[in-house]
């Protein structure tokens, strides 16, 4: 009988062990993500999406770090000396295809928010059409941002010329051209997104803001000559006094990860963030379209998707 109460509690001990040990929540995770420059769509992102996750798992701690853009965020990620970045569609398209370089093996865990691009003027200039602002100083945005890249295919498919018919000018903050355009520095500012701030700041201002766009012929024009290109509306009100939808086309913009990351760490941030899909798209109107259905539909190719984000969006029947 005391042999088997003796057994009968070390098995007992033993399972409790194991229960304890099975139930130990995971450790905490740092991960450092890359944004932008300052007063850009990026850094207001990144601020919004880590304070979400953060909030959302108390087991992982996502800390923003301002960079030069998409184009810096994409070498730091090859490098390892970042863990997750926000990068816009082209640069990424161009990494992913190996445009002008090797073929990336970063690898999406999330897609942002779609990009519809944009010109924003002051509401009293004359500038009604793209082609208004041919000879005209713009600014395109900062040169490590991918809102250059963009414009360039925009133009491009419109046989126009970003560096050659434009006074091109490259901004050393993002947040610095609305003060440009009020100003008169520059005609017009180039952006995309959906609450991107240079556009809001241009719509808030008392005298208001008007935006151009490629009109439906241009829009064809552009998908013929580059199909990646999608078309995309901007809602009526998205930004003040705007009262009709606004047609252009765009791209998704990505969180990539290094190719490195743990397959545990994507899965949890993939299933964090659909998790609070609702809270998140509450904090920050653009992040209504961070969904993980959207994920996998703007994905170029499944296999692009980083393994551990994959198997959450199987585990919820979003991938066969």
């Amino acid at each position: 009988m005391r042999w088997a109460s003796i057994c009968a509690c070390a098995a007992t001990l033993i399972a409790t062990g194991a229960m304890a040990q099975q139930e130990k929540p995971p450790m905490l995770v740092t991960i450092s993500l890359g944004t932008a420059t300052p007063g850009g769509g990026f850094p207001l992102y990144g601020g919004a999406y880590a304070e979400v996750m953060n909030r959302a798992d108390p087991t992982l701690s996502i800390v923003p770090r301002a960079t030069k853009g998409s184009f810096e965020n994409i070498p730091l990620l090859e490098a390892g000396q970042l863990d997750i970045a926000l990068v816009a569609g082209e640069p990424a398209y161009e990494a992913f295809q190996g445009i002008g370089r090797p073929p990336t093996r970063l690898k999406i865990i999330s897609a942002l928010y779609s990009n519809p691009g944009m010109f924003v003027v002051r509401a009293d200039s004359p500038y009604r059409t793209i082609r208004d602002l041919v000879g005209k100083p713009v600014a395109f945005g900062a040169r490590g941002s991918g809102l250059p890249v963009l414009a360039r295919y925009v133009l491009d498919g419109l046989g126009l010329k970003q560096e050659g018919d434009f006074e091109a000018v490259y901004l050393d903050r993002a947040g610095d051209g609305p003060a440009m355009v009020l100003d008169g520095r520059v005609a017009a500012l180039w952006g995309a997104g959906l609450g991107w701030p240079g556009f809001k700041a241009m719509a808030d201002t008392p005298s208001g803001a008007r935006f151009i766009v490629p009109s439906a012929e241009e829009i064809a024009q552009i998908r013929a000559r580059h199909s990646f290109l999608k078309p995309m509306q901007v809602a009526p009100y998205s930004y003040s006094r705007q009262d009709v939808a606004i047609d252009s086309v765009g791209s998704w913009s990505y969180l990539l990860a290094r190719e490195t990351l743990p397959d545990d760490i994507a899965y949890r941030l993939a299933k964090t963030l659909h998790g609070a899909e609702a809270q998140f798209g509450a904090r920050l109107t653009q992040a209504k379209e961070s969904t993980a259905a959207n994920t996998v539909a703007s994905a170029p190719d499944q296999s692009l998707i980083h393994p551990g984000a994959l198997k959450y969006f199987r585990e919820i029947g979003l991938v066969k």
